[in-house]
């Protein structure tokens, strides 16, 4: 297994390096989640962009499994949270526990503190767990009687949602969908796929079947390294005129914010970098467009009634904004 030094700016080496780990991670989990290669690289490029991930998707399609890969392939610990209505905060960040031998408090941590966690239909929980969870998303630590614990790195959550049961659920408010760095899909395997998956039906868990690629170690090398990729100032323009141009269209209610204008420009970088690229073009801006922003733009309620969605608007947006013109 090989490492990347800390630089502050990232080399074509270093780039190169960076797209084959970046490959060799994505095939490899793509023996346990079968089909699904574009799936895997959002998620690959949340975990090494520091983000965290939303997946709405119907049951058995492979959450559980890819967030199991995930762990295994990079060789980091995991954790499965399934939320509930009783669920409590401190089922989720640990609790402190008085200890009569030793006559003081200790803390027990929580499921949360794993490398990979998977927090199973996070809207069943109530909205003061959903919030316990979020905050540790967005801080790496948890504090309890005063005392912060960090979660350590790497660190990327996996929350999911299903679309088809929302009898008893607490949606996730605009502030709170607005920390994930991504929100996609599984959906459900092609033919091919699907029969592939169905002729190993003897392995219950293709996870469980995986080598190591890198070390969890690599991995905070690897988020270090993608945020040295070079983002011109033409893009960062192109990114901002992007944000501005959904706060202003007639069918959106609520734009873009500033954090989600970084985190596409986070995720640009990584994804550049898994691209064999040292710097970022306005097609990686356009790749990751849709997952990165569109779970953070409200629509007007009398377009939504007509049909329309976030995707299709924001589609419309980057059909109007013009990116930077190569220079000669």
């Amino acid at each position: 297994m090989t490492t990347a030094p800390a630089v502050a700016s990232m080399s074509t080496e270093q780039a190169s390096w960076f797209s084959q780990t970046f490959t060799r991670l994505v095939d490899n989990v793509g023996q346990a989640v079968l089909g699904k290669p574009e799936a895997v690289k959002f998620a690959f490029t949340c975990l090494l962009s520091g983000g965290h991930m939303l997946l709405e998707d119907y049951p058995g399609t492979g959450k559980t499994s890819l967030a199991r890969s995930l762990a295994a392939t990079v060789q980091a610990s995991h954790s499965r949270i399934q939320f509930t209505p009783d669920l409590l905060p401190s089922d989720v960040t640990g609790v402190t526990i008085f200890d009569q031998n030793k006559r003081e408090f200790e803390f027990h941590p929580g499921p949360i503190f794993a490398s990979i966690v998977l927090a199973d239909e996070i809207n069943r929980a109530s909205p003061k767990t959903q919030s316990a969870l979020l905050e540790v998303m967005e801080e790496g630590r948890v504090t309890i009687d005063g005392k912060a614990h960090d979660v350590g790195r790497p660190f990327l959550v996996i929350a999911t949602q299903n679309p088809i049961e929302q009898a008893g659920t607490y949606r996730l408010p605009e502030a709170q969908l607005d920390r994930f760095l991504m929100k996609s899909s599984l959906g459900y395997p092609d033919h091919d796929a699907t029969v592939n998956i169905l002729s190993g039906a003897a392995v219950r868990d293709r996870s469980a079947t995986l080598s190591p690629v890198i070390t969890a170690q690599a991995v905070v090398e690897m988020i270090d390294l993608a945020a040295t990729c070079y983002v011109d100032p033409a893009v960062l323009d192109y990114v901002s005129r992007i944000a501005a141009a959904t706060r202003q269209a007639a069918d959106i209610r609520l734009g873009v914010s500033v954090r989600g204008a970084l985190a596409l420009v986070r995720a640009s970088k990584t994804w550049a970098a898994s691209q064999g690229r040292h710097y970022v073009v306005p097609d990686d801006v356009k790749d990751l467009a849709e997952p990165v922003l569109a779970h953070r733009m409200v629509m007007d309620a009398e377009a939504e009634f007509d049909g329309a969605t976030s995707a299709v608007a924001l589609a419309r947006v980057l059909a109007d904004v013009a990116p930077p013109q190569q220079r000669a």
